[in-house]
Parts: C-alpha cells; sequence; structure tokens
C-alpha cells in the first residue's frame, strides 16, 4: 500500500521543509546573505505561516545554495532556494480566490493561448456587430483620432478590460490581506509608515538581488552577476511605464478631450513605446537566463509557471509595439484585436500567475521591517 501524502508532500513541498529551516538556524554561515536569515534567527520554532513569510521573503538568489556544507551530495540535502520556491508557488494558490484558478492557469501556457484566441474572436464577433466587419482589414477611415474606436466600439474595448481588471486588482488586495493576516496578525502592523517606506526601497531597488556585496546574483550559475538584477528592473519599470502610459491617455481622453490614438511624441505613446521596449528586452533577458539556469536549486513547477508569466508578457508588448509601428496600415485591424486580446488574458492571468508575487513579498518586505524595528515576532 502507497504510503500517503502529507499536505507538505501533495503541495509538492518536502516535508522536511521545518527541518531544513532548523538546520539552517543552528548552522548560521549564511547570516548575512540577505533577510531570510536575520528573520530566521529571530525564531526557535516554525509552522506554516514562518513557511510563508520567509519564502515570500526569499529572492532566490542562491547564495545560500552554493556556499552550503549541508546541500546535496551530503546527507543533509538542504536545499533552501528551492524548497522555498516551492512553498512560494503554494502561497499563490492558497490565498488567490479561488484557489483552484492558479494550479490550472498559472502553469498552462496552452490554456491561456486558446484564452486569447477565443477573445479574439469575441472581439470580431463584435465588430462584425456593430458594422461592416470588412473594417478590420481597411485603411478608410482609420487615420487620426479615434481611428481605434472605428475598428472596435469604446464600450465593447473598454468594459471588458476595466471588469477584468477591477475583479483581479481585488483578488490580488484580497491575497494580500489573507497572507499579513496569517502571518502576521494585526492589519494595523501594515500602516507603520517607517517600514512601509524601507520596505519599499528594498522592493524598489532589488536590494536582495544584488547579492550584499557579492557582486550580484549567482544566476543563472554559480558565478555572481547583476543581469537578473538588471533584467528584473527593465520588466519592473517597463511596467510602470507602460502603467502610467495608460493613466496619461484616460485623462487625454475623458478630460482632455484628446482621443487615440495619440501622436507618437506625445506623453503616452513615449511612456508606452519606453515601457514595452524595456519588458520585451527584460523578459527576453529573463527567459535566455532562465533557459542556462542551473536546475539544482529550483523548483520545476515554478520554472514552468515563470515561463508562462514571461512570455505572455513579452507578447502582450511584442503586439502594442507592433500595432504602434503598423497603426496606419491595414494591417491595424487584425493587430488590434491581437493586442486586446493578449492583454485581456494577461489582465485574467495576473491574480493567478507569477504576477501575484509582488504583493506576497511586498509584505514579507514590510513584516521583516517591522520585526528588524520592533524586535518582535508575530503574535
Amino acid at each position: 500500500m502507497a504510503a500517503a501524502e502529507t499536505p507538505l508532500r501533495a503541495a509538492g513541498i518536502p516535508d522536511n521543509a521545518i527541518w531544513q529551516l532548523e538546520v539552517c538556524n543552528a548552522c548560521r554561515y549564511c547570516e548575512g546573505y540577505c533577510a531570510v536569515f536575520p528573520a530566521l534567527e529571530r525564531r526557535r520554532v516554525f509552522n506554516r505561516a514562518d513557511l510563508d513569510y520567509l519564502a515570500n521573503l526569499c529572492f532566490d538568489c542562491r547564495h545560500c545554495y552554493y556556499a552550503c556544507m549541508f546541500a546535496p551530495p551530503h546527507e543533509y540535502a538542504v536545499n533552501l532556494p528551492q524548497m522555498l520556491a516551492a512553498v512560494r508557488r503554494e502561497t499563490y494558490a492558497q490565498y488567490a480566490l479561488p484557489a483552484m484558478f492558479t494550479k490550472v492557469v498559472a502553469r498552462n501556457g496552452r490554456l491561456l493561448g486558446l484564452l486569447a484566441a477565443a477573445i479574439a474572436v469575441l472581439f470580431v464577433l463584435a465588430i462584425a456587430a456593430t458594422g461592416d466587419p470588412a473594417r478590420l482589414f481597411t485603411v478608410t477611415a482609420q487615420q487620426g483620432p479615434g481611428a481605434f474606436y472605428g475598428v472596435i466600439p469604446y464600450t465593447v474595448m473598454f468594459l471588458p478590460a476595466l471588469i477584468i481588471s477591477v475583479v483581479g486588482m481585488a483578488v490580488m488586495v484580497a491575497g494580500g490581506i489573507n497572507f499579513w493576516r496569517r502571518t502576521r496578525g494585526s492589519l494595523r502592523d501594515f500602516l507603520a509608515p517607517g517600514a512601509i517606506l524601507t520596505a519599499a526601497g528594498d522592493a524598489l531597488g532589488l536590494r536582495y538581488q544584488m547579492g550584499g556585496g557579492a557582486g550580484g546574483c549567482p544566476y543563472p550559475g554559480e558565478r555572481a552577476s547583476f543581469a537578473r538584477w538588471a533584467f528584473h528592473h527593465l520588466v519592473f519599470w517597463g511596467f510602470l511605464s507602460a502603467f502610467l502610459a495608460t493613466c496619461i491617455a484616460y485623462v487625454n481622453e475623458h478630460f482632455l478631450g484628446h482621443i487615440a490614438p495619440f501622436p507618437l511624441l506625445s506623453p503616452p505613446v513615449i511612456f508606452g513605446t519606453l515601457g514595452g521596449v524595456a519588458m520585451v528586452v527584460g523578459t527576453v533577458g529573463l527567459i535566455a537566463l532562465k533557459r542556462r539556469s542551473d536546475r539544482a536549486p529550483a523548483d520545476g513547477r515554478t520554472i514552468e509557471m515563470d515561463y508562462v508569466f514571461l512570455v505572455l508578457l513579452c507578447v502582450v508588448n511584442l503586439t502594442g509595439l507592433a500595432l504602434l509601428v503598423l497603426r496606419a496600415t491595414p494591417a491595424m485591424g487584425s493587430l488590434l484585436v491581437l493586442h486586446l486580446a493578449t492583454v485581456l488574458t494577461l489582465y485574467f492571468a495576473m491574480p493567478y500567475s507569477k504576477f501575484v508575487h509582488f504583493v506576497y513579498r511586498y509584505a514579507a518586505l514590510v513584516q521583516d521591517r517591522l520585526e528588524e524595528r520592533r524586535g518582535l515576532l508575530p503574535r
């Protein structure tokens, strides 16, 4: 008879996860590498909530794996990056609503591809139902302000994006609140301004991917470099630039009366282009690093999740840049449909994909700063 699976093993987490933390806490050789090890030292016993917190405090820099005297092939087989990555991946499913969506969506690129195709078909049907479907492939009336809405009506374009993004944001906020309550307890703690600001600095600067003076992360291999840190910055700041472009475009349309598509040298186009290029370079760079990365300290399911999210984000930006370049050609209508379909697919996937890691990681960084400042453990 097969042995019954433990809750940890069923989730793809090693049964000895807490034991590995205890070994690290006894050794303390790696205490200067990142925030995880000081947080370990502030604890004497560990539970599943501690696992969730420490896993999201980890930036997967892998210094501890290559420095560890108890790493495989030692009989202790301590592999903290792999174990914490597995816990982190399970965190996304544990706190999402509904949880099953993470398990179904996050690593299923084919499903997301089918979803994008289905959304594109719905847009084509909406175009056919609201006028001459031939406008999808013609240049007529596609020049200047309002050209996009000449292909797809504003309501058809705006309402689905609004609904999916609001629901997705609500799911991520609810997951963050559940995570905080489980790992810390009081929501009032999250409002401490000092911890919020210093944690924001840690997150925005990717402090724990810089290697603590060791020359960056030992990623993709044992030799340290700043490549991963640089590509992450490109993706993060590129996303913020694109988000800023979207906000400016909204103000232009709804308050200033300027209708898209906007001139090439207008702020929405400039910020959108800079963000799109940065994200394409960043995602392609991260994919290349991941393909060459050492699999020993990695969690296989997390790698699959990473690939799906990075490829989807890259496709969204490639279609957006192609739409910008070809918006005055007969290809504009088709590219507009394709871009909107991939954007809505990204919005749908965000609460259940690797994107949501920033919610839990930021919450973990705030908790770390609170513990560091107050010398307190969660009650």
